[in-house]
């Protein structure tokens, strides 16, 4: 790789002779840490964007237990003037004398929606407390074009909890997050002492240190870029990031916050998480003022969460968020084999069509950053080791105005229910998201 010029396609000149990385000068470097920047900055703050249809958030309307529930489906507009896209699942038939409950938001990840949220309603709905959900500005059905990893999202929980607040139906308010999700509650907790709970699972502590972490796995796998390089390209990323969506990386930083944060947290990472390092979770759970617990989960940041899990929550969101005992549903199970409360629990070997399920789709989850986007970011960092041929590049910089076009693939057209797991075991996975 030298500093010698190319033909258009990127073809060295005939009888060229090969160039050692040791022998690149400073347009090579150059080159280096300006190929792929942008894909990072989209991994950031313009990833694939959820698509979904509203049938799969379930029915408006159910029955559970012998109790009937309902979504009322909503929009909210946040500081910026943008419109959120929310759901709220709550006891049918409340009125005006109804007693106001207990509330949990469910805060998705990135490259996610509300629709994320389904498979928490069984936990929610079996101890006696709604579920809010939303979608975050820039992702899902809510206006906006970029996310930023929990810095502009924590105005769109504050305008959520607003609203429960003001309704008059809601009494105490829990927070559960999925990494973008828990990043954004740890940034907004130390700023509502009044929140009862929050539980955050996959969270990072720091954002300039989870993308440095990124390109170090990549320089562990064979990317050989000197490290003023990385700097060099990590600081254009921050450039991009702030000229474009209007935050600084160092911003978005939980574990800035939370030492003066005292609403009680429940922190879960995945023991084998690659993605997000279980580290994270254990500085922000060594450093976080208020009641706090940390559990290791198996798997990793895409695997599904085991039943305990489910079981402690419930134990957890009951105590802190005053829930009377005899809110909770007799018979009713939080796990619920994982799914919503409209798929029975035993459903296994059962044809779902004949129990009037027919209009849902059982394949894999594919909300969020997934396995393969996952693979797609640490081969962009790893692209970044030597300069791309000219058409190459002028593709690369085209292809997000196509995937835009294309309606974000691989995005899904459908986030659909998983596949059943066998009796007795796991959740169906969820999906790999910052």
């Amino acid at each position: 790789m030298g500093l010698g010029s190319s033909s258009e396609s990127g073809e060295r000149p005939a009888g060229a002779a090969p160039v050692d990385d040791d022998e690149a000068g400073p347009s090579s470097y150059w080159d280096m840490a300006s190929n792929g920047y942008q894909e990072l900055v989209n991994a950031i703050i313009r990833p694939p964007r959820a698509e979904y249809d509203m049938d799969d958030l379930g029915p408006a309307s159910f029955e559970w237990h012998g109790h009937a529930f309902q979504r009322v489906d909503l929009e909210l507009v946040n500081p910026r003037g943008m419109r959120l896209a929310c759901s709220h699942w709550s006891p049918a038939h409340r009125t005006a004398a109804s007693p106001p409950r207990p509330c949990l938001v469910y805060l998705h990840g990135n490259s996610s929606a509300r629709v994320e949220a389904v498979s928490h309603l069984a936990l929610c709905l079996s101890i006696g407390i709604d579920l809010f959900a939303l979608d975050f500005a820039g992702s899902g059905k809510s206006d906006g074009d970029w996310v930023s990893l929990g810095y502009w999202e924590r105005d769109d929980l504050a305008t959520v909890v607003a609203h429960l607040r003001a309704s008059g139906k809601v009494s105490t308010v829990a927070l559960w997050g999925r990494s973008m999700g828990s990043a954004c509650a740890l940034c907004h907790g130390h700023r509502d002492p009044s929140i009862s709970a929050m539980v955050c699972d996959g969270a990072f502590a720091d954002l300039p240190q989870l993308a440095e972490e990124l390109v170090q796995k990549a320089r562990d796998h064979g990317l050989s870029v000197p490290g003023f390089v990385v700097s060099i390209a990590l600081r254009m990323v921050r450039s991009s990031v702030l000229k474009t969506a209007d935050f600084k990386l160092e911003d978005v930083s939980p574990i800035k916050h939370v030492d003066s944060c005292f609403v009680p947290a429940l922190f879960v990472a995945g023991e084998r998480d690659d993605f997000i390092d279980p580290a994270h979770s254990r500085a922000l759970h060594g450093k976080y003022a208020g009641d706090k617990n940390l559990v290791l989960v198996e798997g990793d940041h895409n695997s599904p969460r085991p039943r305990f899990l489910y079981d402690s929550a419930a134990i957890f969101l009951s105590n802190y968020m005053g829930v009377p005992p005899a809110a909770a549903i007799p018979g009713a199970d939080a796990f619920n084999g994982g799914y919503p409360p409209w798929i029975p629990s035993d459903h296994y070997g059962l044809n779902l069509a004949d129990l009037g399920f027919s209009d849902l789709d059982l394949d894999q989850q594919n909300l969020g950053m997934t396995r393969d986007r996952q693979a797609e970011v640490q081969d962009t960092i790893s692209n970044v080791r030597r300069p791309a041929p000219a058409a190459a590049v002028r593709g690369r910089a085209a292809a997000p105005r196509r995937r835009a076009a294309a309606a974000d693939p691989p995005a899904p057209r459908r986030a659909s229910a998983p596949p059943p797991p066998p009796p007795g075991g796991s959740p169906p996975s969820a999906s790999t998201t910052l």
